[in-house]
């Protein structure tokens, strides 16, 4: 079995009004995770903001997560950056405070060959024995990680870990089945889709890291049990309450703001209505939701129970 399994949510960072990390609302966030049965958290990924987020700040995010999270569950620390050297510097950072695994992205900015990504995820490995998980999210770094490439480093020991936010479905199948031939059964792959948890599971992930579960913890691990319980039907009538709830992602216009202001913005109002975080604030230049899209995030959490 893989070390990593089950429900590893991308967790949200909250923030103060002065874009300080909220570490109050922040260990709270982590305990309600906890409490709901997840099997590890995921900080300073893409639902983290960690592309806005400054030294200090991933400092502060690590530090509380795994104070909170105190050994009761694995804590992966994304190491994301634009080059080699710079990912390098954050592993020393995130081995220093405790991570118990990273999450490593391809360069981006520069343009790479396929060859040089490969060179960049074999370089991390001589600089640090913690599990590196591959991060497949060519909607932010611009390269997709080729799957024989990731199934070759798997092989070698390079990583021990892949979190698949491609949007590639037929990809995605194609490294589980060299997974289960190649007969790599400690390396872990996890889906970053909210939608197909169930249908990923019946491929034969190993989990998944959703970033609704942010908002609804309690419904992706009902997801992940059923499923190990052999109750197929219960998984899928549990997916499909989270599509609909998914949908408090589209309440803001494209015409007014990106999808990632839309998207984080209705994680993070979402968990202030629940009595997660203090304040749902996010880092500029991000645009906050109006009253109005606010109130259709309310009624939504209301249609699913969770209000």
């Amino acid at each position: 079995m893989p070390k990593f399994a089950g429900i590893i949510p991308p967790l949200c960072t909250p923030f103060h009004d002065d874009f300080t990390v909220d570490t109050v609302s922040f260990r709270r966030h982590v305990e309600s995770q906890l409490d709901a049965g997840v099997h590890g958290v995921f900080v300073l990924g893409s639902s983290s903001e960690v592309a806005f987020q400054t030294d200090t700040q991933r400092r502060v995010t690590i530090e509380t997560a795994v104070a909170q999270a105190a050994g009761r569950v694995p804590v992966l620390v994304g190491c994301i950056d634009m080059t080699t050297l710079r990912v390098a510097e954050h592993i020393k950072t995130a081995e220093a405070l405790g991570a118990d695994g990273i999450v490593v992205t391809a360069p981006y900015y520069t343009r790479t060959h396929p060859a040089e990504i490969e060179r960049h995820f074999r370089l991390l490995r001589e600089t640090t024995s913690l599990p590196i998980f591959a991060y497949d999210i060519p909607v932010a770094v611009h390269s997709k990680l080729d799957g024989g490439m990731l199934l070759r480093l798997a092989e070698e020991g390079v990583i021990e870990g892949l979190k698949d936010s491609s949007g590639d479905e037929a990809g995605f199948r194609l490294v589980l089945q060299g997974k289960r031939e190649r007969g790599l059964d400690r390396f872990a792959v996890f889906t970053g889709s909210e939608l197909l948890v169930d249908t990923a599971l019946a491929l034969g992930a190993d989990g998944a890291v959703p970033g609704l579960a942010n908002v609804d913890p309690v419904g992706y691990v009902l997801i992940y049990d059923h499923f190990r319980s052999g109750n197929a039907h219960a998984a899928r009538r549990e997916q499909e309450r989270l599509l609909k709830l998914f949908a408090i992602t589209e309440v803001a216009p494209p015409g007014r703001m990106g999808r990632g202001s839309a998207g984080l913005g209705a994680f993070k109002a979402a968990m202030k209505m629940r009595g997660f975080v203090d304040n749902a604030v996010m880092a500029p230049p991000q645009i906050a939701l109006d009253d109005d899209e606010l109130l259709r995030i309310k009624e939504k959490l209301a249609e699913a129970g969770l209000l």
